[in-house]
C-alpha cells in the first residue's frame, strides 16, 4: 500500500501566490491607498462643516456689531445732539458720550472666519459704519438670507459680506409707520355681541 502525502493546509490557489514575490506588498499598498483617500474624503467633509459652522457665526457676530452700530448711532445725547457713529469699536463695549456705563455690545468679537480684526467699512468722516470678513473664499450660503442680510444674495467672497448699519430715512418710517396701520375698515368692524 501507498502512502499519498497531500498538504490540505494550503488551499491550491494561495500556493501559487505563495511563490509569487511582491503580492503582499502590492496588497498592502492598495489598502493604504483605499485608506487614504476615505482619510482625505472625511477631511474635506469636516473641513466643510467646520467652514459651514464658522459662516453662521460670521452672521451672527456681523449682526450683532451692525445692531451695536445702530445702537450707538441712534442714541443722540442731549436735545438736538447730532447722531453720529463711533469712531472705534471699543466705544460699543462703553459709550464716552455718557458718565454712565452704556454698553451696545456686551463684548469684543473677532471675524470668525480668520480669528483677526474685522475690516473697518468707513463713512466719509472716518466713522465705523459697519465692518467684513477679510476672509477671500467662496461662501457656502448663497441665497435663503434674512431680510437685513438680503444683499448677501449671490456674493462671491465673504469679503463682499458688509454689516453695515444704514439709518432709516425720516420719509421711510412714516411711510412704514402708516403701512402699519389698520385700513378704516378693519377699525369700525365689531364683532356681534353675544346674548344668552
Amino acid at each position: 500500500m501507498q502512502i499519498v502525502k497531500t498538504d490540505f493546509s494550503v488551499p491550491p490557489a494561495l500556493r501559487r501566490l505563495k511563490n509569487e514575490s511582491g503580492v503582499t506588498l502590492v496588497l498592502v499598498l492598495v489598502l493604504m491607498a483605499i485608506l487614504g483617500l476615505s482619510a482625505g474624503l472625511a477631511g474635506s467633509t469636516w473641513s466643510s462643516l467646520t467652514q459651514r459652522a464658522r459662516e453662521a457665526d460670521l452672521l451672527w457676530k456681523g449682526g450683532q456689531i451692525r445692531a451695536a452700530i445702530g445702537s450707538y448711532y441712534e442714541s443722540a445725547h442731549g436735545q438736538g445732539a447730532a447722531k453720529i457713529y463711533p469712531s472705534k469699536l471699543e466705544y460699543l463695549l462703553k459709550d464716552p458720550r455718557t458718565l454712565q456705563t452704556k454698553r451696545h455690545l456686551r463684548r469684543p468679537y473677532l471675524d470668525p472666519m480668520t480669528g483677526a480684526d474685522w475690516e473697518l467699512i468707513k463713512d466719509k468722516g472716518g466713522r465705523i459704519q459697519g465692518v467684513r470678513s477679510s476672509f477671500k473664499q467662496e461662501p457656502f450660503k448663497q441665497g435663503n438670507f434674512s431680510e437685513e442680510n438680503k444683499n448677501f444674495e449671490g456674493r462671491g467672497l465673504y469679503t463682499e459680506w458688509e454689516f453695515i448699519y444704514q439709518p432709516k430715512k425720516a420719509g421711510a418710517a412714516k411711510k412704514a409707520g402708516s403701512a402699519a396701520k389698520q385700513p378704516e375698515s378693519e377699525k369700525s368692524f365689531q364683532p356681534p355681541a353675544v346674548t344668552n
